[in-house]
């Protein structure tokens, strides 16, 4: 398993009249955790599509609001993989908030894309040889 936690606060812009983050800005969290997963492993998301040529698009997302994050409050966003990306990479998502307490939970899915050929490809070898040691038994 491999998991990576970041912090990140809400914004008054992000929320709605309750002062609750906006339901529709949670995927921007799991965007944030995401690249900033792939980022504590020595890439990134621009290496990835630049130097290597591959995107990742979102094929699927489930979401669980359990308790609003509030204006200011500090979020922990926890990135998990369970399991080593294949043709697809799942990653699963817990936000915490300050009293660490779970309030939302997610799934998202994603696919490994060549872009010049735009065909679905096995998740590259720069990737799964740095997440080796995480699934090692």
């Amino acid at each position: 398993m491999f998991k990576h936690s970041f912090q990140k606060r809400v914004r008054y812009g992000e929320t709605d009249q309750m002062g609750y983050l906006y339901y529709g800005h949670y995927p921007l969290l799991y965007e944030i955790g995401r690249v900033e997963a792939i980022r504590s492993l020595g890439l990134s998301y621009k290496s990835l599509e630049e130097e290597y040529g591959v995107m990742m698009p979102v094929v699927e997302v489930e979401s669980k609001y359990i308790k609003p994050a509030l204006y200011d409050e500090m979020i922990r966003i926890d990135t998990i993989l369970h399991e080593m990306p294949r043709r697809t990479i799942e990653f699963f998502f817990e936000l915490f908030n300050e009293e660490d307490i779970l309030i939302h939970k997610a799934r998202v899915k994603l696919v490994f894309v060549h872009m010049k050929t735009n065909k679905m490809v096995v998740a590259p070898n720069y990737l799964t040889d740095k997440l080796m040691t995480c699934f090692e038994k």
